[in-house]
């Protein structure tokens, strides 16, 4: 992107009460694009999240990536909401934003009249972007994280062998899916604004983030009542055996080779046992699906004896797909994740170096994304709001930091 040339959401302004993971990293996403995100926080101590130094109580780095991560690319305001003069702040600061994100509770935000029906009073062109645990209507009073959500979906018990216990999914999967679709509703309801000059409330939540992680899964079992797509798949009884993980000499691989056409002759001509293309069990598509369990054993034997490269390297030109399953080291050094900038570099004033973070998920030709800074310190950007996108005078900022509005 040239100096000159603006950023996709260049112009946009979102004022962003958002705490943890879900909330945030929907603001993240339209910071990275170039809107104006300010992170309005508590003057006591911020965002829950600045004090996440360690997960599980196990450290995770010399600096905070968890808040700076995700609130990379924002400016922070610490503005007191509990008193009327930081609702009075915060209401002419919702005047000529263009879009209103959290994910706080509904009695929070009533509590500071900042519910949808106060703030389309203040500016009825405001897109209002919730963030929720379980969505618009029905229960959404229970507390929501992660892992309870994702309990709550059927994936944990999709996942892991037959017999053994429901595994979470990790990686903070259900959060990272729920602020992208909230930032996703944000940039439809914006779309439609400019037709109808109108703001709307969306609400994206981690209960339908993780309905649309079950995906193909969830679609079968809804459209058959089939437990086969609900119920753990057992990796030595498989419905395919050329649909499976298999240990190499070195590591694990997985092989998703649909057994049709020319599937099968393609794949055995490359095994190093000759017997186990010519037995009459696995002659067919049909034999084959009947004695997945044998098949499966009788290529584990076979791929055991070679490095996932050796068999990378067979497969390969054959339009076999395999790959190796790697971990986070490997994915790390991964050259095709740098070069489409998934992963980059930048500056963590913390450390007084350049650290490897997150980088965009998706590409623009024209108008990219960049990771220009981590997350502020808190309140770092309170006075300039205040003065140069609020207009107030220093005299009146002294006055909020006297009443303990501000930071």
């Amino acid at each position: 992107m040239t100096g000159t040339t603006k950023a996709a959401l260049d112009g946009v302004r979102v004022v962003d009460l958002t705490v943890w993971f879900q909330g945030p990293v929907a603001g993240q996403h339209l910071a990275d694009f170039g809107a104006e995100v300010i992170h309005v926080e508590r003057p006591q101590g911020g965002d829950l999240a600045r004090g996440v130094r360690s997960i599980k109580a196990v450290p995770v780095g010399d600096w905070n990536q968890y808040f700076l991560v995700i609130n990379r690319n924002k400016k922070s305001m610490a503005l007191d909401l509990k008193l009327p003069e930081g609702q009075a702040v915060m209401r002419r600061l919702l005047e000529d934003a263009d879009v209103f994100l959290t994910n706080l509770s509904a009695e929070n935000l009533a509590g500071w009249s900042l519910s949808y029906e106060d703030v389309q009073k203040i500016n009825p062109k405001l897109v209002y972007a919730v963030a929720s645990g379980y969505g618009q209507f029905g229960d959404n009073s229970k507390p929501s994280f992660d892992m309870t959500v994702q309990a709550l979906t059927g994936l944990m018990t999709r996942l892991g062998e037959p017999g053994q216990p429901p595994i979470y999914l990790g990686m903070g999967s259900g959060d990272a899916i729920g602020g992208l679709m909230a930032a996703w509703g944000v940039l439809m309801a914006l779309h439609q604004r400019r037709r109808t000059g109108k703001g709307q409330l969306i609400n994206a939540s981690l209960y339908g983030a993780q309905l649309l992680l079950g995906g193909a899964s969830l679609q079968g079992y809804l459209a058959t009542g089939s437990e086969r797509f609900s119920r753990q798949q057992s990796r030595s009884e498989p419905e395919s055996a050329l649909w499976n993980t298999y240990q190499a000499k070195d590591r694990w691989l997985y092989v998703c080779l649909a057994d049709e056409g020319d599937a099968w002759s393609r794949f055995a001509g490359t095994l190093d046992d000759e017997s186990v293309a010519a037995d009459e069990r696995f002659a067919t598509a049909d034999t084959r699906r009947e004695n997945a369990a044998p098949l499966t054993a009788a290529l584990a034997a076979v791929i055991a004896g070679r490095s996932v490269e050796d068999w990378l390297e067979r497969w390969g030109p054959l339009g076999i797909p395999a790959s190796e399953i790697a971990n986070l080291a490997d994915l790390a050094e991964d050259p095709q994740a740098w070069a489409n900038d998934y992963f980059t570099e930048t500056y963590c004033e913390e450390v007084q170096r350049d650290v490897k973070v997150r980088g965009l998920p998706v590409g623009l030709s024209e108008t990219p994304g960049s990771v220009r800074t981590l997350g502020p310190e808190l309140g770092q950007h309170t006075e300039e709001v205040l003065v140069e996108t609020l207009g107030y005078t220093w005299d009146e900022v002294i006055a909020l930091k006297e009443a303990g509005a501000i930071l």
